[in-house]
């Protein structure tokens, strides 16, 4: 498992190196690229390819379609739990994925993997997506936990209004705008007074400070709408089972199981409490009742007199 995880890492390691943040060109024509549907293949032929699903097998929601939310600029986050041994391909598989949709397209922006015990991995890996692509690479992502013997625990896509915030940053840049050509006009007067002129120049700079925060604040919000953030958070945990994990039984022997390691944990941290001090206790009543006893012997004299 070591020689499997430091592998990975590696794997990992030159991925993130080559699928870097792209240069300011290739964003920008990224962005303005439209994609045919035949570049795309469908969800469930991706995960026939892995051997799975398109969607895991509670049927939670693996995306959401950006042609149903124009505007809206989301952000996905999945967990997943799958068997120590598998964690780390699990991870290689996600990012060779990323890796084959060229950088354009997706990016890793962060990788996590660690071993806290001999049977316990956390790990995480980081993704800026094309947003027509989100709903898919999730779905595959999925699947391809499936076929690892894993299985999702958790899903959160969460959205802002990027489109709004973008129509109210436009307003207000008009109004500022406006509020700058008026200034300037006031400032090509021969006849202002100095006083005046150094407050319009002072207005000015504030607005013009204001435009440009508003531009960045713009830039953004685009940028979120260019590009999806999707989180794949991986930790261990037992494989699925042939039946239905939620079922009683396995509750009911999941809970005898987790009593079980509760009951013997409490057990052998009383006796590395209470041992030691209890081991001194007993030594010390020893050598106390041997001291004792030799105490009540009657001495060699004592018995002559008696006689």
């Amino acid at each position: 498992m070591r020689w499997t995880s430091g592998s990975a890492l590696l794997v990992l390691a030159s991925t993130i190196a080559a699928c870097g943040p792209a240069p300011q060109g290739e964003r920008e024509s990224a962005s303005e690229q439209s994609y045919a549907p035949s570049e795309v293949r469908p969800p469930a032929e991706m995960a026939a390819d892995r051997g799975g699903a398109p969607t895991n097998a509670a049927g939670a929601p693996a995306g959401i379609a950006v042609t149903a939310s124009p505007g809206v600029a989301f952000n996905y986050r999945y967990a997943f739990s799958l068997p120590a041994a598998r964690v780390a391909a699990a991870q290689e598989d996600h990012a060779a994925a990323c890796e084959k949709l060229g950088i354009a397209r997706c990016r890793i922006t962060g990788m996590r993997y660690q071993l806290l015990g001999e049977d316990r991995v956390t790990a995480m890996l980081a993704f800026k997506l094309d947003p027509t692509l989100a709903r898919q690479f999730g779905k595959e992502g999925i699947a391809a936990i499936q076929k690892a013997e894993g299985t999702l625990i958790d899903a959160e896509i969460t959205g802002t209004d990027a489109g709004a915030e973008i129509s109210r940053l436009a307003a207000e840049r008009a109004r500022l705008t406006e509020e700058l050509a008026r200034i300037d006009r006031e400032l090509a007067r021969t006849n202002l007074p100095a006083s005046e002129r150094v407050e319009l120049q002072t207005q000015r700079a504030g607005i013009t400070q204001r435009l440009e925060a508003g531009r960045a604040a713009t830039g953004e919000q685009r940028e979120s709408l260019a590009n999806t953030p999707m989180t794949f958070d991986y930790r261990s945990g037992r494989a699925v089972r042939g039946f239905d994990a939620g079922a009683p039984l396995t509750s009911s022997l999941d809970l005898l199981a987790a009593s079980a390691q509760a009951t013997l944990a409490f057990v052998l941290g009383a006796i590395a409490v209470l041992g030691p001090p209890a081991l001194v206790a007993l030594i010390g009543l020893l050598v106390w009742r041997r001291f004792r006893q030799r105490a009540r012997r009657p001495k060699p004299a004592e018995t002559t007199a008696s006689d």
